[in-house]
């Protein structure tokens, strides 16, 4: 195994952009790196065909999630299931909002949990975590059979796409376990009521805005706290014009890679919101509660989000809403991809540490997750889709009816970036303060893409980050 020093954890931690303000308290201790073994002192139990991956079965079991938007009873629920598995397996539960500041010591001294969901504002980055050889590569779990089929690996059970966001040069570190789906949000009433249908082309949307801001209505709002929602539908809009080559070259950070012309074409489109006035007022001081509180209230009729949306907002969408979600808007009539090609991917990511000391019983553990009872419960419970395929007798709220409508209509055109995985800080803070400035007109469309690629070069520069190639 790897020994690493404590300054080593802390230089890629920092250069990454995301260090806690606990770094000082800290403890001298070294971080062993895990690399393709297993900690020495892991619990090992007999493998067999009902313990694939022979999990000890009176193993402690220690679990940490973040208690955002889910919560955390999904999770007592999961744990719940593996102990009737394992009932002589003692679990410690809980959860917390302050991951980074939580757990990076206990990476730092090598006594982390066994499964942690490092999501939120405040997780550790990725990029440290695995440039230090802090995670557990995932592909024992994804090569063990399912829970629900002996014939069926655990990685033929997932929806496509699944694994990429948490594969890092070809091993997947991290399960994501919420399938999202990223589109155009709207109330199908709203439209209905006005008698307006959803466009499907640019000049069709620019069209419809004129209409609806004539009725005395914003066309739009946006998250203007966190300006990078308003990235996603001018990539998306960029790749179905270009093809997803061009997805590959941003993840790459390939030189000039986020100038070329059809990232350029969109984020001219998007930039005429702004600048034509369908972007309702305020919307730039408004975080994404309030941004997508007031799209509820119907202020506003268009908003770009994830298919976490219904569960974030079901506190006060209106029970007639009929909240749906569409695809960007195509560029040009000879996009490549059709208009229904939807970025779809999956989030809220799971880790087994390396340096665990129920490594099989965390790698299990994700399995029950993965099984259709774990599934289908999460997703009954929080109201979200997971990446678990075929699921049935699950009760899905209008919204989330709509997304499983779109990505059956996307189909295998279906595509995703995963930059933002790779170098958190380049889609939070570069990319972000890029959009920032577009929807406030105080850069135009040229110098967006200017200055997004400005901040990719400065990552490819930094030898402190560690870079990863998406083929």
């Amino acid at each position: 195994m790897t020994s690493l020093s404590r300054r080593n954890l802390l230089r890629s931690l920092a250069g990454s952009g995301v260090l806690a303000a606990t770094t000082g308290a800290l403890g001298a201790c070294a971080l062993s790196g895990g690399g393709d073994d297993k900690p020495s002192d892991s619990a090992q139990g007999a493998k067999n065909s009902v313990n694939p991956l022979g999990v000890k079965e009176d193993a402690p079991l220690e679990i940490v999630v973040f208690n955002g938007g889910f919560g955390e009873d999904y999770a007592k629920a999961h744990e719940a299931m593996y102990t009737e598995k394992y009932p002589k397996a003692q679990i410690k539960h809980s959860a917390t909002q302050q991951i980074g500041q939580t757990l990076q010591p206990r990476f730092v001294d090598g006594s982390p949990p066994d499964v942690v969901n490092n999501s939120g504002a405040g997780q550790i980055d990725f990029n440290g975590l695995v440039s230090q050889g802090a995670l557990a590569d995932l592909a024992p779990l994804l090569d063990a059979p399912s829970i629900d089929d002996p014939n069926k690996k655990v990685r033929e059970t997932l929806l496509p796409g699944s694994l990429l966001p948490g594969t890092y040069d070809g091993k997947t570190m991290a399960l994501n376990y919420a399938y999202t789906a990223y589109g155009i949000w709207y109330s199908a009433k709203l439209l209905g009521d006005k008698g307006w249908q959803y466009p499907k082309t640019w000049d069709e949307m620019i069209a419809l805005c004129r209409t609806i801001k004539a009725a005395g209505i914003s066309p739009w709002t946006y998250q203007g706290k966190h300006p990078r929602y308003m990235s996603w539908p001018i990539l998306s809009a960029a790749v179905k014009m270009a093809g997803a080559d061009i997805l590959v070259a941003i993840d790459n950070l390939e030189p000039n890679a986020w100038k070329h012309e059809a990232i350029l074409a969109a984020a001219d489109a998007y930039s005429q919101l702004a600048v034509d006035g369908y972007i309702m007022p305020g919307s730039e001081g408004l975080d994404h509660i309030q941004s997508q509180t007031e799209w509820c209230k119907g202020k506003a009729v268009f908003i770009s989000c994830g298919s976490w949306l219904p569960s974030e907002q079901k506190a006060v969408t209106p029970p007639d809403f009929q909240m749906t979600i569409a695809p960007t808007s195509s560029l040009s009539t000879s996009d490549k991809l059709p208009f229904e090609a939807l970025r779809g991917t999956a989030g809220e990511p799971f880790v087994v540490p390396a340096k665990a000391k129920n490594l099989n019983g965390g790698l299990e553990y994700l399995r029950v997750m993965l099984s259709k009872k774990g599934a289908t419960d999460f997703t009954n419970r929080v109201a979200s889709l997971t990446c678990v395929a075929g699921l049935e007798g699950v009760n899905l709220p209008p919204g989330l009816e709509s997304v499983t409508k779109a990505l059956k209509a996307s189909g295998d055109k279906g595509f995703n970036w995963v930059y933002n995985s790779y170098y958190r800080k380049l889609e939070r803070e570069l990319v972000d303060a890029a959009c920032g400035a577009l929807f406030t007109k105080q850069i135009n469309a040229k110098q967006f893409v200017e200055q997004c690629q400005k901040g990719a070069d400065s990552i490819a520069r930094d030898d402190t980050i560690k870079k990863y190639k998406r083929s």
